[in-house]
């Protein structure tokens, strides 16, 4: 009985963790007629200064395309390379055949309400696709945007590299400054064909009772590489999410990186899940926590199905101003011959390290800003110049806020 008692509180608590469950019918679902614009900088200041803060920058130098979303209504949508295509989903779905081939292919639509809701209630989302052998250098943009309050947005993303092209997107949702409730179901679906590279960064900005639960999965097939970076550094109240990606070629890779800041009245349950499922693949799932004063649950699963395969799981926090971090790292290894490892620390800024700072002349913030910075400083190795500027932006920008 004692035993049974037990498994039944475990489950219990691990349910806990997922958030709170949501009444789907206190959020306006009705979509919202907003009018298309010639450029994102027809965009009010106050929008276009929230997005640039989540990664989209709407004079869109340095960007090869553009799609944004405001509410329910697509606003702007644009490619401006041979070779990729940057369009509304309800637009690819009724004009193309390829877009029906890959909708709801792999995240099942009865995963759970969430899932179910964003096929009932589709407002929109976006596809990009780089057509096969392109080389799209420059990031594409797209932005979830919310602007009323207690609005829901339901999306559904393909994002497709195909055979022998390289892709990379930066999305960025945000809410606008006087939002203060609403909801984001987001579903993606990555398709990294043969020998393609893409690169996926997605940057949180929301509000302090916003409530979001994306839904994503993955395949990369042989040769393929898969970049899946994902920032949340702002106030949220509930955000649950686990991608999952499948290697099912030889020789793919893919590489999950997390960056997350718990704030106060926050709840992060973030991780992921990797499937090595083909000879020679490679998987590694890193993420860096900050508590300051929030809870944060990060998971990470890797699943080696065949010999040869090689992974590693890493989970580092630091509490700074209370919280709580549980950090679950997951290793299953199903056959001889696997090689897989995990490390988890959760701990504080050492006292000695910010001595020896303020003995070099920084002030106790300073010192510990400094710290901060360098711990959620991680190298992702395959990440273009303009990519790896936006995250750090991104950081330092948090940080700030932060201290």
């Amino acid at each position: 009985m004692r035993d049974l008692n037990e498994k039944a509180k475990q489950a219990k608590e691990k349910k806990a963790a997922l958030g709170p469950d949501i009444d789907l019918t206190t959020f306006d679902a009705e979509p919202v007629g907003i009018p298309r614009l010639d450029s994102p900088s027809q965009l009010p200041e106050k929008d276009r200064e929230r997005m640039l803060q989540a990664g989209v920058d709407a004079s869109e130098e340095g960007r090869s395309g553009t799609y944004i979303q405001k509410d329910t209504a697509v606003v702007y949508s644009h490619s401006s390379q041979d070779g990729l295509l940057v369009l509304p989903i309800k637009q690819a779905l009724e004009e193309h055949q390829w877009a029906r081939d890959y909708y709801w292919k792999l995240v099942n639509v009865d995963a759970d309400k969430y899932t179910a809701g964003a096929q009932l209630n589709l407002h929109d989302g976006y596809v990009i696709r780089a057509l096969p052998g392109s080389r799209v250098f420059l990031p594409v943009q797209a932005c979830l945007y919310l602007d009323r309050n207690n609005i829901s947005q339901y999306v559904h993303n393909l994002i497709i590299a195909e055979e022998d092209s390289e892709l990379h997107v930066i999305t960025g949702c945000a809410t606008s400054p006087h939002l203060k409730r609403g909801l984001h179901v987001g579903i993606s679906e990555f398709f990294v064909k043969k020998n393609a590279k893409l690169s996926f960064t997605m940057i949180h900005h929301w509000a302090e009772e916003m409530m979001v639960r994306p839904r994503s999965v993955g395949v990369v097939e042989e040769g393929g590489l898969f970049l899946n970076n994902y920032i949340c550094m702002k106030p949220v109240k509930s955000l649950q999410m686990f991608p999952v990606t499948r290697l099912t070629g030889r020789g793919a890779v893919s590489r999950f990186y997390s960056l997350l800041a718990g704030n106060p009245g926050t709840t992060l349950d973030v991780g992921g899940r990797i499937f090595l499922s083909a000879a020679e693949t490679r998987a590694e799932i890193i993420a860096r926590a900050i508590s300051n004063g929030g809870t944060i649950v990060s998971r990470g699963d890797l699943v080696g199905e065949v010999p040869g395969i090689r992974a590693h799981l890493e989970c580092r926090g630091l509490i700074l101003r209370g919280g709580i971090i549980h950090a679950i790292p997951e290793l299953q290894g199903k056959v001889d011959g696997v090689e897989m490892s995990h490390e988890a620390a959760v701990g504080k800024i050492a006292q000695e390290e910010i001595l020896y700072l303020m003995s070099r002349g920084l002030s106790e913030d300073e010192a510990t800003s400094t710290i901060v910075r360098g711990f959620m400083s991680v190298d992702i190795p395959g990440l273009p110049a303009p990519l790896k500027a936006e995250i750090d932006r991104a950081v330092e920008q948090s940080n700030k806020d932060m201290m």
